[in-house]
């Protein structure tokens, strides 16, 4: 539209991700502009965590993190030494001396380990496979727990955050909790469409359901904890889920204290 405002925004790169600082159109302020907003989000494999994340961080015009990709992070550092997934303390060593580089915005992402970009590595079905034994491991997730509220603090407490134990452990004090669900069904067949329908029904039960019954021994995420909003996308699309999760958003900010 002639004449249309644009928010402009500017980035930089640090060791402890990519900080964006957005300048927003008159009238068109950040939500809760100058004060904290956490927006925590757990769910399943296949529920929509990390698209419908990032677009309502884009949105909102806050940070975003991945926390799936820093376990991914360390499966691929562990793999590429060949270290023994088993060994639960040297896979724990592994992740406390990690040299990781995460993206924390919406609009770019990226994943380096120890320089390397393994952005679109570590989401090839080796790592997806092997991924379970590494967020399984209570001395990485202690680690990476650690990671992950360093950057939320750093970021002046202004981001969304998707994950598995979001809700209850890594932010519980988040200014919005909300658990994204989706049936079993309509999760494997997103997984199977984000992967570009290469995976058989079996390797899709695998990396969808069965990894979450690994992943629920160490985290909770499919039942919401008091307090916890639940959205259930599996009728709606991409824009619907959007438009829901900003609805909790702005009710939850509105009103902190009211159930889900």
């Amino acid at each position: 539209m002639a004449g249309a405002a644009v928010t402009e925004f500017s980035s930089s790169s640090t060791s402890r991700g990519t900080s964006v600082r957005y300048t927003p159109v008159p009238g068109e302020e950040p939500l809760r502009v100058g004060r904290p907003l956490v927006v925590a989000i757990d769910g399943p494999s296949g529920s929509g965590k990390s698209s419908v994340s990032k677009e309502v961080a884009r949105r909102l015009r806050v940070a975003y993190l991945d926390t799936g990709a820093m376990y991914r992070a360390v499966t691929w550092d562990c793999l590429d030494r060949g270290l023994d997934l088993t060994d639960s303390a040297l896979v724990e060593a592994a992740a406390r001396a990690l040299d990781l580089e995460l993206s924390t915005s919406a609009d770019h992402e990226s994943v380096a380990v120890r320089g390397h970009d393994v952005t679109a590595e570590i989401r090839e079905p080796r790592i997806s496979q092997s991924v379970s034994a590494v967020a399984t491991n209570l001395g990485v997730r202690n680690e990476l727990i650690r990671r992950q509220r360093a950057l939320i603090a750093v970021h002046g407490r202004r981001m969304v955050v998707e994950g598995r134990d979001i809700t209850t452990v890594v932010a519980r004090d988040a200014e919005v909790r909300l658990l994204l669900t989706a049936s079993e069904e309509a999760r494997m067949r997103r997984r199977g469409i984000q992967l570009g329908g290469t995976q058989t029904a079996e390797d899709l039960h695998q990396q969808v359901i069965e990894r979450d019954l690994k992943d629920s021994t160490v985290a909770s995420f499919s039942q919401a904890a008091d307090g916890v909003y639940t959205v259930d996308s599996s009728d709606l699309d991409f824009e619907e889920t959007v438009e829901a999760v900003l609805a909790v958003v702005h009710a939850a900010v509105a009103a902190p204290q009211a159930g889900h």
